[in-house]
C-alpha cells in the first residue's frame, strides 16, 4: 500500500475511488511527501483540522512566483501572467486588494438576481431531455446549465462554449493533457483578451463590463489581473458546478434510500447540497502552496520552499470531524465542511454554485420520479487530473 502510494498517488485506478487511499493517509500519515504525475514533490494533507490549519496559515504562500519556480507545469509570459495573477495565486495585500475590487462586482444582490434565470434555463434543458429515454447527464444538463449561467453573468457569448469546454477540460487537467497544453492555454488567453476588447468598445450590464470598470480609489485591475480574473470565473464558475450536479446526482443513484429521503422531504434540499459537497466534492485537492518557512503540521515539520497540497476529499471524509463519514446522509450538519477552501481563499463563487445545484437537483427531483443508472455505477469513468472530482459522463434514464 505504501509503494503504491508513493508511485502513483493520483492514478487512474486512484480516480475510481480515491477514498480508501485517503482513509490510509489520515490515519497512518495524515502529511505525507509524495510525487506527482507530473514529477512534482509535495506535500499532502488529509485530516480535516491539519486541513483546516493549512488552508488559512498566512506561512503557506499563494503567491503565484513561488509556484511558478517550483511548479512542473508552468506557461512562459505572456500567457502565464494572463493567466495567472489572479486573487487565487496572490497572498496579500495583492489579494485584499483584488478580492476588494472583484467582490464590488460580484456582489450577493447580483448573484441572488439570477434566481429566476438559473431556474428558466433549468427548465428549457429538462424539457428538452424530457421523453429522450436515455441521456447523458453530464453532456445534456450538468455541463450547459452553470456554463450558460456564467457565460450569460460575464457577458460571454454562448455560441462559442464547446471551444471554451474543450480549452477549460485539457487546462484542468495538466500534464495529463499532453502536447494539448499549451495550445489550449494560448488559445483561451487569445480568446479572453478578444473578449475584453469587445467590452471596452462596448461596455454592457454584464460583470466582464463591470470588471474592467471597477475602481478603489484611483485602484483597479491590470492588464494581467483583469485577463486571469476571467479566466478564473470562467473556470471555475462553471467546473465546479458541473461536477456538484453530477457528483450530487450519483451519489442518490447508489444511494436509493437517501434518494426516496430526498423525495420524501423537499426541505432537506439544502442541507443535501452541504452533503453532496461534503460526501463527493466538486474539487479533489486545493490549489497549490509553498512555505515561506518551516511549518509543522500534525507533528511533521515541512521545510521551507515546499509545495503543499491539501486534500479537500480527504479532509471532508475525516471520521474524527465527520461520524460515519463514508455514509451519505442527507440529514448530517455538514455546513463545516472544506468543499470550497477556508480561511481568505474562500471560494468566492460558492453562493452561486450552491443556488445552481439547489435549483438543478430540485427540479430534477420534481420533474422525474424515477432515475435510473443506465450503465453500471463501477464502469463510470472520472476525469483525470488531481484537481476537480467529477465523472466524464452519467448515463440515465429519467422517466
Amino acid at each position: 500500500m505504501t509503494e503504491q502510494l508513493d508511485r502513483q498517488p493520483f492514478s487512474a485506478a486512484h480516480a475510481r475511488n480515491p477514498h480508501p487511499a485517503y482513509a490510509w493517509l489520515r490515519e497512518h500519515s495524515p502529511v505525507r511527501r509524495m510525487v506527482l504525475p507530473s514529477g512534482t514533490p509535495v506535500w499532502l494533507v488529509t485530516r480535516y483540522s491539519e486541513a483546516r490549519q493549512a488552508l488559512s496559515d498566512p506561512r503557506l504562500s499563494k503567491d503565484d512566483r513561488r509556484r511558478a519556480e517550483l511548479a512542473a507545469v508552468r506557461f512562459p509570459d505572456p500567457i502565464g501572467a494572463r493567466m495567472n495573477h489572479h486573487m487565487l495565486n496572490a497572498d496579500p495585500p495583492d489579494h485584499t486588494r483584488m478580492r476588494r475590487l472583484v467582490s464590488a462586482a460580484f456582489t450577493a444582490r447580483r448573484v441572488e438576481s439570477l434566481r429566476p434565470r438559473i431556474q428558466e434555463i433549468t427548465d428549457q434543458l429538462l424539457d428538452q431531455v424530457a421523453g429522450a429515454g436515455e441521456v447523458d447527464l453530464i453532456d445534456a444538463f450538468a455541463f450547459p446549465l452553470p456554463i450558460q449561467v456564467i457565460c450569460e453573468l460575464l457577458g460571454v457569448p454562448l455560441d462559442d462554449r464547446d471551444d471554451f469546454r474543450a480549452w477549460s477540460n485539457t487546462i484542468v487537467a495538466g500534464t495529463q493533457s499532453g502536447d494539448r497544453l499549451y495550445p489550449a492555454a494560448v488559445a483561451l488567453t487569445g480568446y479572453i483578451g478578444e473578449l475584453i476588447g469587445r467590452k471596452r468598445a462596448q461596455p454592457a450590464d454584464d460583470l466582464l463590463s463591470a470588471l474592467i470598470e471597477v475602481r478603489d480609489g484611483g485602484d483597479r485591475l491590470t492588464e494581467d489581473e483583469l485577463s486571469s480574473m476571467v479566466f478564473l470565473l470562467l473556470v471555475a464558475g462553471h467546473e465546479t458546478t458541473v461536477n456538484l450536479i453530477g457528483n450530487g446526482v450519483h451519489a442518490l443513484l447508489t444511494h436509493p434510500a437517501e434518494l426516496a429521503r430526498a423525495r420524501a422531504e423537499p426541505g432537506l434540499l439544502a442541507a443535501a447540497i452541504e452533503e453532496f459537497l461534503r460526501y463527493e466534492g466538486p474539487v479533489e485537492t486545493s490549489t497549490i502552496r509553498v512555505t515561506t518557512e518551516p511549518v509543522e503540521i500534525a507533528d511533521v515539520t515541512v521545510p521551507e520552499n515546499e509545495i503543499v497540497l491539501i486534500s479537500l476529499l480527504g479532509a471532508n471524509r475525516d471520521p474524527s470531524r465527520f461520524p460515519d463519514a463514508d455514509r451519505l446522509d442527507l440529514g448530517r450538519e455538514a455546513s463545516q465542511h472544506v468543499a470550497f477552501g477556508h480561511g481568505i481563499h474562500y471560494c468566492l463563487g460558492a453562493p452561486l454554485a450552491r443556488l445552481e445545484g439547489q435549483i438543478a437537483i430540485g427540479s430534477l427531483l420534481a420533474r422525474f420520479p424515477e432515475w435510473e443508472l443506465a450503465a453500471p455505477a463501477d464502469q463510470l469513468a472520472w476525469r483525470p487530473g488531481i484537481l476537480l472530482r467529477g465523472l466524464e459522463s452519467l448515463p440515465l434514464r429519467l422517466h
